[in-house]
């Protein structure tokens, strides 16, 4: 009976450790990359087949960006970070979204690519007036459907957008851009991660859709380790895909460490 008793015993902690294991056991694998306004996930595929290269296991999601709620919300790739810890990755627009999504618990770290931040009750259509890109003070390049939508002027976007692309692909993009809601540049946040999140920020140089001062200055704001492009467009991540993968595999190995130190 004591016998019986100690193996009952032996097999109820096992158990118990295999449910207990904390998020820091295991390397980091799992990312999620996120896109910005305008266009889809497709754009991260360079960025993606470096990192499944690598042994990362990689999501994209494809936010509706039809309002700041449903794109925070987005259930095609989000949900991956449920049940384990995973790096949020946002480009532009999509900065924003990991911002208020990374408090998740299982979100160990952030990687802004030529990304916004902002702060809670902030939003980036009001801190890009501020600091106006060069897509701020061209006349007519947003252009607004009747229902209140947005998309930048194909004829404008591959200089504007994707300077340092082939100009068959910005073409390409420009053509099949996603209209983004208005309202979703103007929603206030009502979490901001990086305040408690290590968090790592790849400022496109040359970037015409966000004034680079205000890249540099959400990841100075943000304690952000800092990777600067030089001649990167917005389109960066498609651009510099090498550049944009080794920052964000450097950040999911180095995020790991501050997980388990929080865990201490």
């Amino acid at each position: 009976m004591k016998n019986l008793k100690a193996c009952l015993a032996i097999v109820a902690a096992l158990c118990l450790a295999s449910t207990v294991v904390p998020a820091s056991a295991d390397p980091l694998k799992n990312i999620v990359l996120v896109h910005g306004a305008w266009v889809d996930a497709s754009g991260w595929k360079p960025v993606y087949e470096i990192l499944t290269k690598e042994g990362f296991h990689v999501t994209m999601v494809q936010e509706p960006e039809t309002s700041f709620a449903d794109d925070v919300a987005a259930r095609s790739g989000f949900s991956t970070f449920r049940m384990v810890p995973t790096l949020l990755v946002g480009h532009s627009y999509g900065g924003s979204i990991v911002t208020e999504a990374g408090v998740h618990p299982n979100v160990v770290g952030l990687v802004y690519v030529a990304a916004h931040a902002p702060d809670i009750g902030e939003d980036e259509a009001t801190l890009g007036k501020k600091t106006p890109s060069i897509l701020a003070r061209t006349e007519g390049a947003i252009r607004k459907t009747p229902d209140e939508f947005t998309y930048l002027n194909p004829a404008e976007f591959p200089k504007l957008f994707a300077p340092d692309l082939p100009r068959e692909r910005a073409e390409f993009v420009a053509r099949s851009q996603v209209l983004a809601a208005a309202k979703v540049f103007s929603t206030p946040l009502t979490a901001a991660a990086w305040k408690t999140k290590p968090s790592w920020g790849v400022v496109a140089a040359s970037d015409k859709i966000i004034n680079p001062d205000l890249e540099r200055w959400y990841y100075a704001r943000a304690k952000s380790h800092t990777t600067e492009i030089k001649g990167a467009s917005h389109s960066v991540y498609e651009s510099h895909p090498r550049e944009v993968a080794a920052v964000i595999a450097d950040a999911a190995r180095k995020a790991e460490g501050y997980a388990a130190r929080a865990q201490q």
